[in-house]
């Protein structure tokens, strides 16, 4: 019976190894891990690169601001509406003063890995895929190559240059650059016969003209930075192109393709519509509180600002002309603006943001239905 009970014992796993011996063993590992762990906090821990204020004031706040052709500036659209916020600049200024650049100095290294260049988004954002880069940014890509001076200074602060130290690449004013992002919803106008499509730009100053039958570019307005909305006047004389950078609705002559009329707005703009007789244009502020601009045509001024429940994106016309509906995200929300009057009809809460819209038209012509 006492062979029998071993037996079972040994078949349950018990080991053969003596207390003692396995005792040992793990008395010896344990040390040999203390040992390693004490060695190891005694070594010196890799220094870390840090990011250098002066250096990032002076060398690298001027590449935000810096004018390349057929780009927006970064601080264009980085000084709203992105999560990376740089402060913008006041009326007149080319630069920040010290209050706001430290500001900007403590939200751009968020976006920094010192040390590491490529795997800061500061750097891998703008550049080009090809060149290491991610494969989008809402605002284009500014740098084909990672031998581009501007990338290079970026770089440089990244690795922990300092004012002090060897003179970096310097900032290039001018460069070759690639093709733009269009992104922005079109417009369309009818000149001479002929039917154009607007396409602005979001990442660049420019704005394309398109033969929708031969599917080319044949006219381009310049000089619009970051260009949101389009709309032309019915019998196509003008344009009219929201310009994000300065807050304006910009006026450009459709025969020249000249801006002939930037008219102030209430705050930041984005897409816009205009009345079916062309007497007004309402333009989407997307800024908090929230507001439709009316623009009179016939003077070129702001004829009013009407506050709506939350910023807006799109505002369209309906079919028959008879409202201006504007779509907020934030404010979850449609906002019927009478375009008699240019007062607020009706508003209609919803449980998510509304951006686009569609709409429906009765055999008479008159609005039906509203998709949004």
């Amino acid at each position: 019976m006492q062979h029998m009970a071993r037996s079972n014992a040994s078949s349950h796993g018990r080991s053969s190894v003596p207390r003692q011996v396995l005792t040992t063993s793990i008395a010896a590992f344990t040390a040999l891990v203390w040992a390693a762990l004490s060695l190891s906090a005694q070594e010196p821990a890799a220094p870390k690169s840090s990011l250098d204020y002066d250096f990032f004031k002076t060398r690298v706040q001027p590449i935000f601001t810096a004018k390349r052709p057929g780009h927006a500036r970064c601080v264009s659209c980085h000084s709203a509406g992105t999560p990376l916020r740089l402060q913008p600049l006041a009326p007149g200024s080319t630069t920040w003063n010290e209050e706001d650049s430290r500001k900007n100095f403590e939200v751009v290294q968020r976006v920094v890995v010192p040390g590491e260049p490529l795997k800061s988004r500061l750097l891998t954002h703008p550049l080009a895929s090809e060149g290491g880069g991610d494969l989008f940014h809402n605002g284009g890509k500014h740098w084909k190559s990672q031998n581009e001076p501007e990338w290079q200074t970026l770089a440089a602060w990244a690795r922990g240059q300092t004012t002090s130290g060897s003179a970096g690449p310097a900032v290039a004013a001018d460069r070759a650059v690639t093709s733009p992002h269009d992104q922005k919803p079109v417009a369309t106008t009818a000149a001479a016969g002929k039917v154009r499509i607007i396409q602005t730009n979001s990442a660049g100053d420019n704005v394309h003209i398109i033969d929708p039958v031969t599917n080319k570019v044949v006219g381009e307005i310049t000089g619009i930075e970051v260009g949101h909305g389009a709309a032309a006047a019915p019998d196509g004389s003008r344009i009219y192109v929201s310009n994000e950078a300065d807050s304006t609705l910009d006026v450009v002559d459709f025969k020249t393709l000249k801006v002939t009329k930037k008219i102030p707005l209430s705050g930041h703009p984005n897409n816009i519509a205009i009345g079916r007789d062309g007497r007004r244009v309402f333009v989407s502020i997307a800024q908090a509180p929230g507001a439709v601009d009316v623009i009179d045509t016939a003077s070129l001024t702001k004829a009013k600002s009407i506050p709506v429940k939350g910023a807006v994106h799109n505002t369209y016309v309906t079919p028959d002309g008879k409202y201006a509906i504007a779509g907020s995200v934030v404010g979850k929300s449609i906002t019927a603006i009478d375009t008699q009057n240019e007062e607020v009809s009706w508003v209609l809460d919803f449980d998510l943001g509304i951006r686009p819209m569609a709409f429906e038209r009765n055999p008479d012509g008159s609005t039906k239905r509203i998709f949004a």
